[in-house]
């Protein structure tokens, strides 16, 4: 794990808007096309509008998201709304969105939401958030699938989560796709986030605090923390 902290939020997210730019621009060059995933909640909110504003090809890179609640698209809770708002104006206007939520489907009958979001990976890029209870995605501690959803022998894409005190199913990136992205970035801000981070960090079953099963798999994992 590489650890940077900035002097706030603004810093950090233009900081990490350039350098989720730089990678999209090498994919592009190298293969034509570059994917990458995002985070909702309120965090990534000012990186995803200075990743906005920044000059590339977008019309040849495909979004999507790590998780998704299971709420329509014009829901205040929906991430790809987050998304939409934030990140899909100014210069990314263009880019290509694969929802994880789609009305022709269920969170148990995935095929379609799986079938466009294959055609993307793997990801160039992914930035992860983190939970106060150190989930990630939507990997939740004493979620229904948590054991099959870290499986890194698991070849679905995407499966659906359920947890205590959570309002609405959820669905997410497997733990074999987060892991297989080209570059990992975990963005944290807080005093209370970064304190889990350092609990994760020591020894313990992962699935108290989930972020370990990344952590564990990809000690590269980019750790960006603003107060």
């Amino acid at each position: 794990m590489h650890f940077t902290a900035f002097k706030d939020g603004d810093v950090l997210a233009k900081w990490l808007a350039g350098q989720v730019s730089k990678i999209l621009r090498r994919a592009i060059a190298q293969k034509g096309r570059a994917s990458f995933a995002v985070s909702g909640g309120s965090t990534p909110s000012r990186f995803l509008k200075a990743l906005s504003r920044e000059k590339l090809n977008w019309e040849k890179v495909s979004i999507t998201l790590a998780d998704e609640r299971w709420v329509p698209p014009d829901s205040a809770r929906s991430n790809q709304r987050l998304v939409t708002l934030e990140l899909l104006q100014n210069e990314a206007a263009s880019a290509q969105f694969i929802p994880l939520y789609r009305r022709d489907c269920a969170p148990d009958n995935l095929g379609p939401v799986r079938s466009e979001l294959n055609q993307a990976l793997p990801l160039d890029v992914i930035v992860l958030g983190m939970g106060a209870d150190g989930h990630t995605a939507s990997l939740f501690p004493n979620g229904n699938n948590l054991g099959r959803a870290t499986n890194l022998s698991e070849k679905e894409t995407v499966l659906p989560m359920e947890a205590e005190n959570l309002d609405e199913p959820r669905v997410t990136l497997t733990l074999p796709v987060i892991t297989a992205a080209g570059k990992i970035f975990l963005h944290i801000e807080g005093d209370k986030k970064r304190d889990v981070l350092e609990e994760a960090t020591g020894t313990g079953d992962p699935s108290h605090l989930p972020i370990r099963y990344v952590l564990n798999q990809r000690s590269d994992t980019r750790v960006v923390w603003a107060p």
